[in-house]
């Protein structure tokens, strides 16, 4: 107990009694302790003067928090649909059988737990999972048999084979952004040559949309960042790429974490920010040490600090903070949440980041793949940028490719790339579909694929799921269906409602009982979903049934049963546990099917 105490005081003092610390602290206390005891909860509502059920709120609304011990080896099995393409579940399964586990749950002994998470970043080199925060990629048969034996052993990560941890950036096609190399402080050089407005006259010229996929105009955020009327204003990057399918800013902070860095401390300049954040998913917590050694090495270059290359009053740095495993923290408006320490829930919005957003400060909040090209285009200028592209969507995408095709990786493509170009370059043949832009995306069929990746066309954050011919597209939607319902934040009753009654609906057309009534009921709970959500992922989450009952109906109308209509359960059954109960199994005790 003392130790704990002591612990959690220590935690405390050191982030100087914030509150928007309570989350890092959270996470610091579960990779400790291995979960977040009764006393630590008590200890933080006592000394941040925050009700212990809100923090118990806190971490039961984080997948990455646990108020029971998890095991000394914490396993998480990586489950997207391309996981599940690349066999996971038999692995899995095996893992359990030879380690003698039941899924989520701690075996006897505590020394381990095998669970399944949503994604973890590593599509391209699945199936993969996490241990104790460390990725393994890359698995088969006879290394989850290794796996099975270290564990067995208690032999420490730290002796395990180094190869089983190696995760490679797996570039397949380089443009300007990932070809064009620019010398550390060569960006913030050419903001201290020029001034804010000219430097976001360049960014205006370039015609640079935020990368996440909305496509906001970067140099109208900063602007309006820059002209709010506050006494302190905010840089934050979204390094919480969540949505499944989606490993590119894993690449971009892996090996282009300075020129990210770059770009943060850019924006700063030109709003008159002096401190930024870094929101790093916690499936990345691999990279963490890397990405702290390049901030020290930023501030030894006086490319971050006081003074900043000289420059009196120009002060700026950054700070890393950890997700705890909530999609819906890709929102930026929940993502801020998160970063003050709070659940993940989204926002009423206006008023919007750029006016009112971290601390109600004025905010920025642009991703990992905008902020490298803001780098770029300060060095190289807007003419170097909008020389490739389309009009509405000037530069390039990278894009995540995984699924069914040889060449799995990153692509970076100038905007107006085909989809059939797309697929021909990573050795994708017999393709029946696409998944773009994620689970929340859009299902492109074959007769689409002349169809063009840009803002105007298929906008997409960066994911890109090959699906061939011999995959049933129904385990697709049946995986984005629970996937919804897992990650939803559970405010609003249309997702925390309509998702589970879509989810059920796709799982009763696998098993075969659907009827084409319940196929009209899922086309109108997803209008439901998409009218009354709260946030953009209860507006999206029914987009994979809606576009495949749209474009692939008989995927579905080859399972309905032949009945105009059957219950999704069976009533006279669910009243067997009251039979027992009351010792009655008379006529009148059952209900009589009407004839």
């Amino acid at each position: 107990m003392k130790n704990l105490e002591s612990f959690i005081m220590g935690l405390i003092s050191d982030s100087g009694n914030a509150a928007d610390q309570l989350l890092q602290n959270l996470c610091t206390i579960q990779r400790h302790y291995s979960c977040i005891p009764e006393t630590a909860v008590q200890l933080l509502s006592n000394s941040l003067n925050i009700p212990a059920a809100e923090i118990l709120g806190i971490v039961d609304f984080y997948s990455f928090l646990h108020r029971q011990a998890r095991g000394d080896f914490d396993i998480l099995f990586s489950d997207n649909i391309t996981d599940r393409m690349l066999g996971n579940m038999p692995l899995f399964d095996s893992l359990c059988e030879k380690l003698g586990v039941t899924p989520g749950t701690p075996r006897a002994d505590g020394r381990v737990t095998v669970d399944l998470a949503s994604c973890t970043g590593i599509c391209d080199q699945g199936p993969a999972l996490l241990i104790n925060g460390r990725v393994v990629s890359r698995l088969d048969k006879t290394r989850v048999e290794s796996i099975a034996q270290l564990v067995q052993t208690g032999i420490p990560l730290t002796d395990w084979p180094a190869d089983f941890f190696t995760v490679e950036d797996n570039i397949r096609r380089r443009d300007i952004l990932l070809s064009d190399e620019i010398l550390n402080g060569s960006a913030i050089k050419a903001l201290l040559s020029k001034d804010s407005d000219t430097m976001l006259d360049v960014l205006d010229l370039s015609g640079l949309r935020g990368r996440g996929g909305a496509g906001f105009k970067t140099a109208a955020k900063w602007r309006f960042c820059r002209d709010a009327n506050a006494k302190e204003r905010y840089v934050v990057c979204n390094a919480d790429e969540g949505e499944p399918g989606t490993f590119k800013d894993r690449v971009l902070l892996n090996s282009y974490a300075d020129v990210l860095f770059e770009g943060m401390t850019l924006c700063a300049g030109v709003v008159g920010a002096n401190k930024g954040y870094l929101y790093l998913r916690g499936e990345y917590y691999y990279l963490l040490e890397t990405l702290h050694d390049t901030l020290h090495k930023r501030r030894h270059d006086n490319l971050l600090g006081k003074n900043i290359l000289g420059q009196p009053g120009f002060d700026f740095d950054v700070e890393i903070h950890l997700g705890a495993g909530a999609y819906i923290c890709g929102e930026e408006s929940a993502l801020i949440e998160s970063l003050e320490g709070k659940r993940g829930i989204p926002r009423n919005r206006p008023p919007f980041p750029v006016t009112s957003g971290y601390r109600d400060m004025p905010t920025v909040v642009n991703n990992v793949e905008t902020f490298v090209a803001t780098s770029k285009i300060a060095v190289f200028g807007a003419d170097w940028f909008r020389s490739i592209g389309t009009e509405k969507s000037t530069g390039t995408k990278l894009l995540s490719i995984s699924g069914d095709c040889s060449l799995p990786g990153i692509y970076e493509y100038p905007f107006g790339v085909s989809i059939k170009q797309v697929l021909e370059d990573c050795g994708a043949d017999n393709t029946q579909a696409v998944q773009v832009a994620g689970a929340a995306g859009t299902t492109i069929a074959a007769r689409e694929f002349d169809r063009k990746i840009a803002f105007e066309d298929v906008p997409t954050g960066g994911s890109f799921m090959i699906f061939n011919q011999q995959r049933d597209l129904l385990q697709m939607v049946q995986n984005f269906s629970h996937f919804f319902c897992h990650e939803s934040c559970g405010f609003c009753t249309p997702c925390r409602v309509g998702g589970p009654l879509m989810r059920d609906l796709v799982d009763k057309v696998i098993n075969g009982h659907a009827t084409p009534y319940d196929l009209e009921e899922m086309k109108d709970i997803g209008q439901v979903l998409k009218q009354a959500s709260h946030c953009g992922l209860g507006a999206t989450a029914p987009n994979p049934v809606l576009d495949t009952l749209e474009k692939f109906p008989d995927i579905y109308s080859n399972r309905l049963a032949n009945r105009d209509y059957e219950p999704a359960f069976d009533l006279d059954e669910a009243l067997e546990v009251s039979r027992r109960i009351t010792g009655r199994d008379d006529a009148a005790a059952h209900i009589q099917d009407e004839q």
